[in-house]
């Protein structure tokens, strides 16, 4: 299977010039054999929408431009993040990502963990996601994650507990302190949960950050893929746009869990008893 990393920069508010992006990008990744192509969160909108995201909110199931994307899956997947305003739920907006395969949406993931420390202001505008799901993809069961929700380990759990042999994050996050090189130290900090739960999930972990400088805040790239086992197969570059295509061997969830059997020995059902038990409690 051949992953594509669209390591991209978005027009802020610009949806037109955006989806214009998402067509070329899709046309080069079909070139290239790519079966899934990812890109990054809110990448048909830009990040730092704030009030703006009303003008650019659209309902995947029924806006024009985003039928027009689908369309140019067919045969292949994709994952694309947008600002999202449902038809049942009027004025009401989602930090979204939708999984595309063959010209249909497969499923739609809403960024349950919003920030609202230092620069971000999220839960100011949008409303927070209620759940962390795994769905059938052609490659096997999948799920989807949005920027904060990597970091919050339960959120990966509820995936692993759920079959996924693959977690996708999209994410928007801005660099932050000097490592050497190009690279931030905040690179560092996704790059190790990606080695973590691919270590620990036994599934490949393929993470998309976007790139550019909006509203003054520089974004860092430095997407990658971690195969199971903790193993680095691909990383794009820091701070420059790539479309970066890694083949993936998907036998090798088989060969992780066969070797390394936290997943045959997992008991979920514990660990929500045990949660149960602790949001229940009285405070002290």
């Amino acid at each position: 299977m051949n992953i594509a990393l669209a390591q991209s920069s978005a027009r802020l508010g610009d949806v037109q010039a955006n989806a214009a992006w998402h067509l070329d990008a899709l046309a080069e990744a079909r070139r290239a054999k790519a079966d899934l192509v990812v890109f990054p969160e809110l990448s048909l909108t830009g990040y730092t929408l704030r009030d703006l995201a009303e003008e650019v909110a659209l309902d995947p199931r029924s806006d024009p431009l985003f039928r027009k994307i689908m369309s140019r899956c067919r045969g292949i997947s994709a994952v694309v993040g947008f600002m999202e305003e449902r038809a049942s739920e009027k004025g009401i907006f989602y930090n979204s990502a939708a999984f595309i395969h063959d010209a249909r949406i497969v499923h739609i993931h809403r960024k349950v963990f919003l920030p609202t420390n230092g620069m971000f202001d999220e839960a100011r505008f949008y409303a927070a996601g209620r759940d962390f799901r795994t769905f059938a993809a052609p490659f096997g069961r999948a799920g989807l994650l949005i920027c904060r929700d990597f970091l919050h380990y339960g959120a990966n759990y509820a995936l692993y507990s759920g079959g996924a042999d693959m977690i996708i994050c999209v994410s928007a996050a801005p660099g932050r302190g000097v490592a050497g090189g190009q690279a931030f130290e905040t690179s560092r900090m996704w790059e190790l949960m990606g080695e973590a739960m691919s270590y620990f999930s036994t599934a490949f972990v393929i993470y998309v950050n976007r790139v550019g400088i909006e509203d003054g805040v520089t974004f860092a790239g430095g997407s990658f893929i971690y195969g199971p086992g903790g193993r680095l197969l691909a990383r794009a570059a820091y701070l420059d746009p790539e479309l970066l295509v890694q083949r993936v061997d998907l036998s090798a969830v088989r060969e992780a869990r066969r070797k390394w059997v936290f997943k045959r020995d997992e008991k979920p059902e514990v660990i929500l008893r045990s949660l149960e038990r602790i949001v229940r409690a009285p405070e002290d």
